[in-house]
């Protein structure tokens, strides 16, 4: 039943939302297997269906569970020259850099890649398993909350793409040897993309806590803030806030704000901290090479340099664009809207609204160079014929990373759109009990 009938099919009454980016209330319209509803003030998407969502993401997550088992259970690469060569594993990638005195960027590496997709797949199958007998699991709602914050932190794509970076870069100095490790590591990256992608997290929730009634007196077609309102950003439900502009989900438990306390002031602090970080991530170097006997130290920009004078131009242009324009971009772009947020206007909103989007989505990207660093480094080990070891910016290269990431979490949106509406907007608002 739970897999087969839509909540539109099981609620006569209206659901509502209030769009997370934008705050506009809404009621969504009925919808069939592959449509989805959307935000006609920003465009932001507010619920997708899909067809038997619980059977097709049980489906995808064993699938990319099984692949990341077997990702870890065989060799994941080797290299050889001159006679002298070495085979690595999946996680080697991380406990080689403990040796290295990188504890930091070990744990940064081996939750991004491996225990955080895990324990997502764990959670999607626990859910799902409830939801096809009809009967939720215990912990279900925690499980449910949990794997929305998870996602944006799972790194298996980018790790892919570091891989064949870091291995374009030893290809004319070693001969190199694919394990059925990266193999199954590229199936399961993309399994686990196709995992994300089949949450219907309307569905979900509808399935596993119902619908509460909405607030008396909401009226649609207009913000949420002003009637004292707001909408999950975990499970979507609308809430009443409390006097001093905060609640909790009744549905999910999820802390709820009219707008996220000091959003501002979080922000400029995170920028400020990742720009600090960015300066020695430049300044010293992020890996060191040694090739019979003599020590050559590279920073970001002289890696890129290598490249190119290589003839690796298009390994060069995404080690560029992963490590100096994307978190430079991104700090900027984020300045430039912490700055304008005031002066926005309905004009200019929905544009701001897509860099917003752009800045958040390409942030994970930057960890490429920190993965390249975190393969080379186990990878090439032959002594004083041949050896990489970590510097000191990969450190904070990783640290920038973070920063920017949580920079774009806690700038709220919706400060964007906070401006005077036109007045034929309160022509088109609606009112529902």
């Amino acid at each position: 039943m739970v897999d087969q009938a839509p909540p539109e099919a099981r609620s006569s009454r209206r659901r509502l939302r209030a769009c997370h980016e934008c705050d506009w209330l809404v009621a969504l319209p009925p919808l069939s297997p592959g449509q989805r509803a959307n935000c006609p003030r920003c465009g932001h998407t507010l619920a997708t269906r899909h067809r038997q969502p619980a059977q097709r993401s049980m489906a995808l997550a064993m699938a990319a569970m099984v692949a990341l088992l077997l990702a870890i259970s065989f060799p994941f690469v080797s290299f050889s020259t001159s006679g002298v060569g070495n085979r690595i594993e999946l996680t080697h990638t991380a406990t080689t850099l403990i040796g290295f005195d990188q504890p930091l960027v070990a744990i940064a590496v081996i939750m991004t890649i491996a225990v955080l997709p895990g324990l997502y797949l764990l959670g999607v199958m626990w859910l799902q398993l409830g939801l096809l007998q009809d009967q939720p699991l215990p912990a279900s709602r925690h499980i449910a909350r949990s794997l929305a914050h998870l996602n944006p932190w799972m790194m298996a794509d980018v790790f892919i793409v570091g891989a064949l970076v870091s291995l374009i870069k030893v290809s004319d100095l070693a001969q190199i040897e694919l394990g059925l490790s990266f193999w199954a590591y590229c199936v399961f990256a993309l399994l686990l993309l196709f995992t994300t992608q089949s949450i219907d997290s309307d569905w979900m929730w509808f399935s596993l806590a119902g619908e509460p009634l909405a607030p008396e007196g909401t009226r649609t077609g207009t913000t949420a803030a002003p009637q004292g309102l707001a909408g999950c950003p975990t499970c979507g439900l609308v809430n009443r806030l409390e006097a001093s502009g905060r609640g909790h989900c009744l549905r999910c438990g999820e802390r709820l704000h009219a707008r996220l306390p000091h959003s501002l002031q979080r922000t400029w602090a995170l920028l400020a901290a990742a720009a600090l970080m960015y300066i020695p991530a430049n300044v010293y170097p992020i890996m060191t090479t040694t090739s019979l006997g003599h020590s050559d130290p590279s920073t970001i920009i002289g890696g890129v340099v290598e490249l190119i004078q290589m003839g690796s131009w298009p390994v060069a242009v995404v080690i560029f664009m992963a490590s100096v324009i994307v978190p430079v971009g991104k700090l900027v772009a984020l300045a430039w809207l912490c700055l304008v947020v005031k002066r926005s206007n309905e004009l200019n909103a929905a544009h701001r609204t897509w860099l917003y989007r752009l800045t958040e989505f390409i942030g994970r990207w930057s960890m490429v160079d920190v993965f390249v660093v975190a393969i080379l480094v186990a990878l090439i080990r032959a002594g004083t014929l041949m050896s990489i070891t970590p510097g000191p910016a990969a450190l904070a290269f990783a640290a920038v990373v973070v920063l920017t990431m949580l920079a774009a979490m806690t700038f709220d949106p919706r400060l964007i759109w906070d401006t005077p509406l036109p007045r034929d907007r309160h022509a088109t608002q609606g009112t529902t009990g």
